[in-house]
């Protein structure tokens, strides 16, 4: 079965997975850390790409982004991808690929999913056993959001900024709602969709979407897609 291009809906945020080879580690040094995000920041400026959350684990990462145009998303991925694996295999002595194929992807609705989400990236280095709380980790968004660092090449959501008023109150709103956890359910739907690259959200947001694409958005759409519209 032919596989079906990649879903990619500009002006929608998407949850992006890159995984090593493997599983292998992607990652010798936290200098590799920061230079696979300084290649992010620069990237998505680049592809006008808002990055909205991140997290690096060790043989893998997530980006919560909103592209632009509809091959935003996929130059970013491509440009880091060749990019940073030329910058690793220069110093780890080594040759090869360093990636598990092409980077998984869902489109997700943002007010079902965008802040659940957000939270399941937080929250990764928790569920692997790497730290106790998300704040332990040093790799990842959380800091940013809860007002401990600044990363200002990520762009916050227009729903992080309904939160709160103030940056305290959000950066409390957003601490609290992590610390809460997200669903068994949310997280299983998070997981699957992206890598099976479908739409995640209600009946009605998917059936719309699917008015502007004609890739299919779900397993569960039947018949052919519609043309998108004009």
């Amino acid at each position: 079965m032919a596989r079906l291009p990649r879903l990619t809906v500009p002006g929608y945020p998407h949850h992006l997975i890159q995984r090593g080879n493997n599983r292998q580690a992607i990652f010798a040094t936290d200098a590799d850390r920061q230079f696979l995000l300084d290649l992010v920041a620069e990237q998505a400026k680049a592809c006008d790409v808002a990055v909205h959350a991140y997290v690096l684990m060790d043989n893998h990462f997530h980006l919560l982004a909103t592209p632009s145009t509809s091959q935003g998303l996929a130059q970013l991925m491509q440009a880091v991808g060749r990019r940073y694996v030329r910058y690793f295999n220069d110093r780890q002595k080594r040759t090869g690929t360093l990636w598990e194929g092409r980077f998984k992807s869902s489109l997700i609705q943002s007010e079902r999913y965008l802040l659940a989400c957000m939270a399941y990236i937080d929250l990764n280095p928790v569920r692997a056993g790497l730290v106790q709380q998300p704040g332990d980790h040093h790799w990842s968004s959380y800091a940013h959001h809860t007002g401990r660092c600044l990363d200002p090449w990520l762009t916050p959501h227009p729903l992080y900024w309904a939160l709160g008023n103030t940056p305290f109150a959000r950066e409390m709103a957003y601490a609290n709602l992590v610390q809460e956890g997200i669903a068994s359910v949310q997280q299983a739907a998070l997981t699957d969709a992206t890598l099976r690259g479908w739409a995640l959200g209600e009946p009605d947001f998917v059936a719309d979407l699917q008015k502007k694409t004609p890739r299919r958005v779900s397993k569960t759409t039947a018949g052919r897609p519609p043309m998108a519209s004009q």
